[in-house]
């Protein structure tokens, strides 16, 4: 009988990691949920500018913040008066481990939006967002509950319905604990985010390590819609981070509102907002270059087709905030064999939100394409983060080929785990945002103006063979917050 007991018992413990197994590999490879992993077709791009946020010491010792992206947002805001659509990451004000010296980013958008609302209450308003801002259901945020007051629809994305980039833990969480869920009000363990205690059904969300990362704004502007993708967050606490943003017009506008539709149904959102009917103007015959919208892993396949086709006489700038997917470095490490320039300023994950940061990935991937020939630099950074994701290649003749949005260069980001936006742009030489791209790349990397940007690699470089595998591992398991 004993024997009998160890054999079931055994067949059990076997079924189970089986399950485990199979639950882990099965929503790794699933297939995506409709309207994700898209690229839209070129499409000429209208009114096209570059802005960016940017943290930096001055010659004469002190910190200064110059902004640029959130004001861009909340103007589009006030002058939306049929449509208006946000996706955006993070959208609370935790302030970490912060002195809270921030400027209220997210009380000021919501207080726009509301006021927005109010001024045109036909307008249909929709905020998408990441639970992470409910700490997965921990808490009841008053803005959100002002914004559903005012009229505007607040969305939060089913995260469950997206890949799983962690295996080892979400196959466990789907089998045993995806029906928990936290009530606000009544969490028991420490928050990772927030002052106020989280639940242990929050927990368990949050080591799924995935999210909607998207951070994009479309809204009508006279007789005309503008759509604007960025790397910057309406979150307090992200208020001093360096950041980058393209706002354009025209038909890209629209197929950036066409992809958020999808987000919107993966949040909950059914029927989904109708799409507008084009303007009637032809914007054939403009003379801005192309723009495409990518999404998820096009992303990834743009970045790396991008830097397969730099050529020995041309330049590659790379400004990141995490960069360890192996297949954008190899790129990397290709261009700078064909003798093609290329500089990569990367933060030196030092900071977050207060706490130290282990240096995890960019310190040793800095150190692999510093022996690999291309040139490193370091973001100065004072407490806060140098967020930007930029790609900037540019041609012989002036022209040039800007990418840039919400995703960092890591597995998660790039191989159809978390949702991400990115904007494609194909500049003519002359063009004022191509200009402003590299004026804001070089004065980054050189410390123009008398002022520090950035730091030499060696202030931050790192030959550890332990932190380099351990980054390797963390990057192929997903057992990781990059």
């Amino acid at each position: 009988m004993r024997l009998r007991r160890k054999t079931i018992l055994r067949t059990l413990i076997a079924l189970f990691l089986l399950a485990w197994l199979l639950m882990g590999v099965l929503h790794v490879y699933k297939p995506m949920p409709a309207g994700l992993d898209v690229a839209t077709p070129w499409v000429p791009a209208v009114d096209v500018t570059f802005l960016s946020d940017t943290t930096y010491v001055t010659k004469d010792g002190d910190t200064r913040s110059d902004q640029a992206i959130i004001d861009s947002v909340l103007t589009m805001i006030r002058d939306a008066e049929q449509l208006l659509v946000l996706d955006m990451f993070l959208f609370n004000d935790f302030a970490g481990e912060t002195d809270r010296r921030h400027r209220p980013l997210s009380e000021e958008l919501t207080q726009a939006l509301v006021t927005q609302q109010n001024r045109h209450p036909s307008m249909d308003g929709f905020f998408i967002t990441d639970p992470v801002n409910t700490v997965y259901g921990s808490l009841a945020p008053s803005h959100f509950q002002r914004l559903e007051a005012a009229g505007v629809r607040v969305l939060q994305t089913d995260l469950a319905r997206l890949r799983d980039p962690n295996p080892l833990w979400s196959g466990l969480w789907r089998l045993c604990c995806r029906w928990l869920d936290a009530e606000p009000g009544e969490g028991w363990l420490p928050n990772p985010l927030a002052e106020r205690q989280a639940s242990l059904a929050s927990w368990m969300r949050l080591l799924n390590f995935k999210a909607n990362h998207r951070k994009t704004v479309v809204a009508d502007q006279d007789d005309r819609w503008v759509g604007l993708v960025t790397s910057a967050n309406p979150h307090d606490a992200s208020s001093r981070h360096g950041n980058v943003a393209l706002r354009f017009a025209g038909p890209a506008a629209l197929d950036l509102l066409a992809t958020e539709r999808s987000a919107a149904a993966i949040s909950g959102l059914d029927p989904a907002f109708p799409m507008p009917k084009p303007p009637a103007k032809s914007y054939l015959d403009a003379d801005e270059g192309r723009l495409r919208i990518l999404t998820e892993a096009r992303i990834r396949e743009a970045t790396i087709a991008m830097i397969d086709a730099a050529k020995a006489d041309e330049r590659l700038d790379l400004a990141m905030f995490y960069l360890s997917h192996r297949g954008v470095i190899e790129a990397l490490k290709r261009a700078a064999d064909r003798g093609v320039q290329v500089r990569a300023l990367l933060d030196p994950n030092h900071d977050a939100f207060g706490r130290k940061k282990s240096g995890l990935p960019n310190r040793p991937v800095g150190m692999e394409l510093h022996r690999a020939g291309v040139d490193v630099r370091w973001c100065l950074t004072t407490g806060e983060q140098c967020h930007a994701k930029l790609l900037l290649l540019r041609h012989a003749d002036g022209s040039g080929e800007v990418l840039l949005g919400s995703a960092n260069f890591t597995r998660r980001n790039l191989d159809n785990f978390n949702m991400e936006t990115n904007v494609e742009w194909q500049a003519p030489a002359d063009h004022p945002a191509l200009a402003a791209t590299i004026d804001y790349f070089t004065l980054r990397w050189g410390n123009g103006h008398g002022e520090r940007h950035s730091l030499p690699f060696s202030d931050y470089a790192d030959d550890s063979w332990w932190r380099y595998w351990r980054y390797r591992l963390m990057e192929a398991t997903g057992l990781s917050t990059f």
